[in-house]
C-alpha cells in the first residue's frame, strides 16, 4: 500500500474509532477489514503519532507540595488536590478527589469508624456506591451534640453503610459525660457494649480535625470547659483530635484519668492502623499541623491552599 493511502486509511479508521466512537465490528464492515488488522492499524495510529491521547484527570495531585509536606512530617501519606483554574467547583473537586483516595484506603478493610462535620459528610456524598460482604461501619466515640444535624456522626455511620450496602452501629450517648462511673457503667448497657467491642477492632478510621471553635459553638460544652478540659488554658487549645485537646507542638493537654471522652481510650483509637484525616479549610490549617506535631495520622488528604498555608506556617 503507497504510503499517502496507507496513511489516509489511518486518518479515517483513527476518526471513526476515536471521534465517531463506531466499534470494531461497524468500522470492520464499513473496510471490509478484518477487526484483527483494524487493531494493528489502531495502534500503527498511534505509534506514527497520528493519534495522540491525552488523559486530563480532574484529580491531579501536588508531588511538591506532598514531598515538602513528607520532608516535614515523614511518617503520614499525603494526598494533595492540586488547584485548576475552575473556582466555582473546588470544593466539589475535592470532595470527589477525597472519596477516591479514601475508597482506595477502605478497600480491603472491614471495620470502619468515622466522626462527623461537613466535610466528612460531603466526602461520603461522593463516594461510589459498591457492595461489601461483612463491612461495618460505627462510631467510636459518643455523639457531636448536634443531632439534628446532617453531618451528625450518628446520621454518618448510616449514610455511608448504605453506599457500601453494610451495617452500621452507633452509640447513643454524648461525646463526652463528665462522671466517670456515668461512663462506666454506660459502656455495659445492651444498646452501647457491642458497637464499643466492635471499635475496638477497627482497621480505619476517618475524620477531620476540630477548633476550639467546635466546642465553643455549642452551648453545653462551652459553658463546661473548665470541667471538660480541667487545668487546661482554652487559649492554648490549637486543635481537637479525637475529641482530644492539644496544644500547637501536637501534646495532649488532658490525660488518660482526666479524659470525659465517652468511647474507646485514646491509645485504642492510636493502635488502629489507618487513621486518615481530611482537611480542605485553609483556615484549620493550625489545627492540621498540631496534629502533625503529634503524629495523630497517617494518612492526610487536604487541598493547595491548606498545604501551602501549614508549610508556611512552619
Amino acid at each position: 500500500m503507497a504510503q499517502e493511502e496507507n496513511t489516509s486509511l489511518l486518518v479515517d479508521l483513527a476518526q471513526d474509532y476515536y471521534l465517531k466512537h463506531l466499534n470494531l465490528g461497524e468500522i470492520a464492515k464499513k473496510y471490509n477489514i478484518s477487526r484483527y488488522k483494524i487493531s494493528k492499524y489502531l495502534n500503527e495510529a498511534v505509534e506514527k503519532k497520528i493519534v495522540t491521547i491525552n488523559i486530563s484527570s480532574p484529580f491531579s495531585r501536588s508531588p511538591d507540595l506532598e514531598n515538602r509536606l513528607q520532608r516535614a512530617f515523614p511518617n503520614p501519606n499525603f494526598y494533595v488536590l492540586k488547584n485548576t483554574e475552575d473556582i466555582a467547583h473546588a470544593n466539589d473537586r475535592f470532595f470527589s478527589f477525597a472519596a477516591k483516595y479514601l475508597q482506595d484506603l477502605i478497600d480491603g478493610k472491614k471495620i470502619i469508624g468515622l466522626t462527623w462535620g461537613d466535610t466528612i459528610y460531603h466526602v461520603i456524598d461522593s463516594f461510589q456506591t459498591t457492595a461489601k460482604e461483612n463491612m461495618v461501619f460505627t462510631q467510636f466515640i459518643g455523639e457531636n451534640a448536634k443531632h439534628n444535624s446532617l453531618a451528625g456522626s450518628m446520621r454518618m455511620v448510616q449514610k455511608v453503610a448504605t453506599r457500601y450496602n453494610g451495617k452500621y452501629l452507633t452509640i447513643d450517648a454524648p461525646l463526652y459525660i463528665t462522671n466517670k462511673e456515668v461512663r462506666r457503667l454506660l459502656a455495659l448497657e445492651p444498646a452501647i457494649q457491642p458497637t464499643l467491642a466492635t471499635a475496638q477492632q477497627l482497621d480505619l478510621i476517618f475524620s477531620s480535625v476540630g477548633t476550639i471553635d467546635s466546642i465553643n459553638s455549642i452551648d453545653a460544652w462551652n459553658n463546661s470547659k473548665n470541667i471538660l478540659f480541667p487545668d487546661v488554658n482554652p487559649n492554648s487549645i490549637a486543635s481537637l483530635v479525637y475529641g482530644r485537646p492539644i496544644d500547637k507542638n501536637g501534646n495532649l493537654l488532658v490525660d488518660s484519668e482526666h479524659d470525659k471522652v465517652f468511647g474507646i481510650s485514646f491509645k485504642k483509637v492510636m493502635e488502629v492502623p489507618t487513621r486518615v484525616a481530611i482537611v480542605n479549610d485553609k483556615f484549620k490549617s493550625s489545627a492540621l499541623n498540631a496534629a502533625l506535631n503529634g503524629d495523630y495520622f497517617t494518612d492526610i488528604i487536604l487541598n493547595e491552599p491548606t498545604a501551602n498555608k501549614i508549610l508556611a506556617e512552619l
